[in-house]
């Protein structure tokens, strides 16, 4: 830390501990009050408690819990970060926007634990500058506290966004990488080193990771690293060029980390980990990328989900994009040496069902339509340093012990589903994808309750012997295997899509129901609240990104039996995440395709077919000469739903002429050659 930025500090704080000396008004004494003494007493904790030795695992778990006391459940109801008790305690007109400020200063945890010095002052000075309109009654206003704001985001753009843009492409950034590598692992309190949330499902992770052998952590860290090395393999990327890796992962999974880090480097890759965002300058929706530990409270992120709001506007946001271009321009030998994510997902936390609060901020039509123009044009500009078609990635999962009593059986169950037999299901699903690709049409049929009934148009092969409309997936980049997949037309696809219980992007949905036409989203709602609008407005907002209308962008058929059959066993179907769940059921993505951005990359089956439907109508928008028609090729998200085996009909490829032919029936596969699917059922 330089002279200049300790002088700020040092002023900065001395000004806060006289904060309770003030006159102002008593209507904002208690805000500005709580909010000082958090911000001394992280100050003031964090530096003594980070090297201290001495301190047992029970004094540090205290003191986390601490530094998120007022959000966590039992106290959120009456913290300033609670937008429901700010407005009612602070008014209407100063509630929302007090509370945002203070979601914004709890970043500091954090950034002190980082030594991030120049963010922590920042924000501090912003707490300042709030408190300072409020000494003067002439100057309390909306309008200068959201100018505060507005000022001091677009201001620190140029240090916010490119210390985000930067660390997920520089290796340089190793804070969480010391921790993994030069940890004592077996030596719990090593968890309180990131000033993340810890609870028992960090420490109950790593205390059975610590039970394990050797062997057992590394073949777990070897399926993981190779199925990110066979990503390359099968899309023909060559990965002699690349230099890193984004490593992912929750908070207890260090010692599988540990391994895995050393397996990338025998590939000469070096980790890349970095925190997910903590700003909302940075910040999409409830969305962690990175690293990342049990949500502290569910609702408060949520609640919070769209506070950009308070600041977003087409000037600042053309301000992040001149930022993330010269970030990457300044960087570009780091953007091309980048091999991709590698992320390990975790499961079973309790479905989380929102409380929907009319008094958080939410971002309005004309914000909406600027964020969305946005994602798109920061799409673009990824994708022009870092080619998608010149990259990979690998997806696994693991549960956390919040699934039960279970937790440790499970885990062993994950870890045999994650290494299935790739030959055989190679030999299954090619017989699927033979008789697919006859296929005029699919036709999906729910069962019971389920009102699925939709027909998905498939792309017209001129040549069966050396193309295909589905991909063979096995176990690389999507762990565990079993899946075909396709990206079918959108002109024709209609129907209904229901699922009874589905859990998307950590958010649960009752009854999801989409309408398509022309294989858009014409129709949507749920069973989540008593009013249809607060339905819409949940699956607008959180499954179709606020997009109006989103196409599907995939359709496959999940051949897992045996994850079935675990899940059932174990009933935790409805805990699982979209990547197991994917491969037990027939799913629809909407938003982009599986190929989007590399649409024009080759790509064959095992069996040497090209896949040749990598394409639809909205993707294909990318090669027009029109600019707004090609901004309209994308959608920038993805999202699978999948209906459980038990909830299906049937599944049927519809040739030409008008014959059926039955994949599934009554949840079971009834196509010759695929029977040996159905002995995990037995």
């Amino acid at each position: 830390m330089d002279d200049a930025l300790r002088e700020r500090i040092n002023l900065s704080l001395g000004r806060i501990r006289f904060i309770k000396k003030d006159a102002y008004s008593a209507r904002f004494k208690a805000f500005f009050n709580e909010v000082a003494d958090f911000i001394i007493y992280v100050y003031e904790t964090i530096p003594k408690i980070k090297n201290d030795e001495s301190l047992s695992f029970s004094d540090l778990y205290d003191i986390n819990q601490e530094l998120y006391d007022d959000i966590l459940p039992d106290n959120y109801i009456t913290s300033f970060a609670n937008p429901d008790y700010a407005v009612e305690f602070l008014g209407e007109d100063f509630g929302r926007i007090l509370s945002f400020l203070y979601y914004e200063i709890r970043g500091i945890i954090p950034y002190l634990y980082e030594e991030r010095y120049e963010e922590f002052i920042a924000v501090v000075e912003l707490f300042l500058e709030v408190y300072n309109i409020f000494l003067d009654p002439k100057m309390i206003s909306y309008k200068y506290i959201r100018d505060a704001i507005y000022y001091h985001m677009y201001d620190y753009t140029d240090v916010m966004v490119e210390r985000r843009t930067l660390e997920t492409i520089s290796p340089e950034f190793t804070f969480a990488t010391d921790i993994i590598m030069n940890s004592d692992l077996s030596d719990l309190r090593y968890l309180f080193k990131y000033g993340e949330y810890i609870s028992e499902n960090e420490t109950k992770t790593a205390e059975y990771l610590n039970k394990l052998s050797q062997k057992e952590i590394d073949d777990m860290a070897e399926t993981y690293v190779n199925g990110f090395i066979n990503g390359f393999k099968s899309m023909g990327i060559d990965l002699s060029p690349k230099r890193t890796v984004n490593i992912r992962y929750s908070i207890g999974q260090e010692r599988m980390v540990r391994s895995a880090v050393k397996m990338f480097e025998e590939h000469n890759l070096k980790p890349i980990i970095f925190r997910y965002a903590t700003s909302r300058i940075n910040r999409r929706l409830t969305l962690r990328t990175g690293y990342i530990s049990t949500f502290a409270n569910q609702q408060y992120e949520y609640d919070h989900r769209m506070d950009e709001a308070v600041f977003t506007d087409k000037a600042i946001l053309e301000r992040k994009l001149e930022v993330i271009e010269d970030t990457y321009k300044k960087h570009e030998k780091l953007a091309k040496e980048y091999a991709g994510p590698a992320v390990i997902e975790t499961f079973g936390e309790a479905p989380f069902k929102p409380v929907i609060k009319d008094k958080s901020i939410k971002l309005n039509d004309k914000q909406q339509k600027y964020m969305l123009d946005y994602q798109t044009k920061a799409a673009n500009i990824t994708n022009k340093y870092i080619p998608r078609d010149k990259y990979s990635f690998t997806i696994i999962a693991y549960p956390v012990p919040e699934i039960g009593d279970n937790f440790e059986e499970i885990f062993a169950e994950i870890v045999k589903v994650n290494t299935l037999d790739n030959a055989l299901y190679e030999e299954i699903q090619e017989h699927i994808i033979n008789e697919l690709n006859n296929a005029e049409y699919v036709h999906v049929k729910g069962t019971g309750n389920n009102k699925t009934d939709i027909k998905v148009m498939m792309h017209k092969i001129t040549d069966f012997d050396r193309e295909t409309n589905f991909e063979n997936c096995l176990a690389d980049v999507n762990i565990p295997l079993g899946e075909v997949f396709t990206s079918p037309k959108l002109t024709g696809t209609e129907g209904v899509l229901n699922v009874s219980e589905v859990y998307l992007n950590e958010l649960k949905y009752i009854n999801l129901n989409l309408t398509f036409k022309d294989g858009k989203i014409s129709e949507y709602t749920c069973d989540n609240f008593k009013k249809e609008e607060e339905n819409k407005a949940y699956i607008k907002e959180n499954l179709m990104f606020n997009h109006d209308t989103l196409p599907i962008g995939e359709f496959a058929i999940g051949t897992n039996t045996v994850a079935y059959v675990m899940a059932r066993r174990f009933n935790i179907l409805r805990r699982l995440p979209i990547l197991i769940v994917e491969k037990m059921g027939p799913h629809f993505a909407v938003g982009d395709t599986c190929y989007s951005y590399s649409e024009d990359m080759k790509l064959y089956n095992p069996d040497g077919r090209e896949i040749v439907a990598k394409d639809n109508e909205c993707s294909v928008l990318r090669l027009s000469k029109n600019k707004e028609e090609r901004e309209k090729a994308y959608f920038n998200c993805h999202t699978d739903i999948t209906i459980p085996y038990e909830e299906i009909g049937s599944i049927a490829s519809v040739h030409p002429d008008g014959k059926e032919v039955l994949i599934i029936e009554n949840g079971r596969f009834v196509l010759p050659g695929t029977e040996k699917l159905n002995e995990a059922f037995e």
